[in-house]
């Protein structure tokens, strides 16, 4: 049988996680403020607007569409799905809720220098990205490999159990790796990751999808 995943979004188009992890061997259905239901085999937080800084002890500084209602379905589904054991993917949006969730911080604006580095007007951002050896993203696609961003924000100081396993060129963690838990956590778009410029992110989805199984 193949793997149910629940992914939760901000209520617009997840038709490319859909479809990457149908790709993978998968099933997903997507849900904005889906309840922790864990007959699910594993958990995809996508990507999305800003987390509320109040959940990492700050006033805002530059956060932008915060929901709060999505922040708090999100925190419940990781510790359910955490607490339960079962895999969870972050992507984006995902990868930074993750971090708030374990007691880490994040960036609320990377600025005026770096944002254009991870952020066109329109579409991805195109770039390199250092992994660290003895990493899942170093055995995957080597110490140096291009990725994608849209994002505007970063990951500050780590979360619990928590430790960087990528960074970008200037220093933003691209990917982290939980000691104890199967969190696979990325600032980058693995599921719009298909064409020649970059790596293929189809591979991270058979690697959650394989956890799941």
């Amino acid at each position: 049988m193949r793997p149910s995943i629940l992914v939760s979004t901000g209520g617009g188009n997840a038709a490319n996680y859909l479809a990457a992890i149908e790709a993978a061997g998968g099933m997903g259905t997507a849900r904005y403020l889906p309840a922790p239901d864990l007959s699910h085999d594993g958990l995809l937080l996508a990507g999305g607007e800003d987390v509320d800084p109040a959940l990492f002890g700050e006033k805002n500084r530059g956060s932008r569409g915060v929901d709060r209602d999505r922040d708090r379905a999100e925190l419940a589904l990781l510790d359910a799905f955490c607490g339960a054991g079962k895999p969870v993917f972050a992507v984006c949006r995902g990868h930074q809720v993750v971090n708030v969730w374990l007691g880490g911080g994040l960036v609320q604006d990377l600025g005026p220098e770096l944002v254009p580095f991870h952020q066109r007007r329109e579409g991805d951002r195109l770039h390199l990205i250092r992994a660290e050896k003895g990493t899942l993203l170093h055995r995957l696609y080597g110490p140096v490999f291009p990725v994608n961003s849209r994002h505007h924000q970063a990951l500050g100081k780590l979360g619990r159990g928590l430790r960087a396993s990528a960074w970008a060129e200037d220093g933003v963690v691209e990917g982290v790796e939980h000691e104890d838990l199967p969190i696979l956590s990325v600032q980058f778009h693995p599921e719009r990751m298909t064409g020649p410029d970059t790596v293929d992110g189809g591979a991270l989805f058979r690697v959650f999808l394989g956890l799941c199984e």
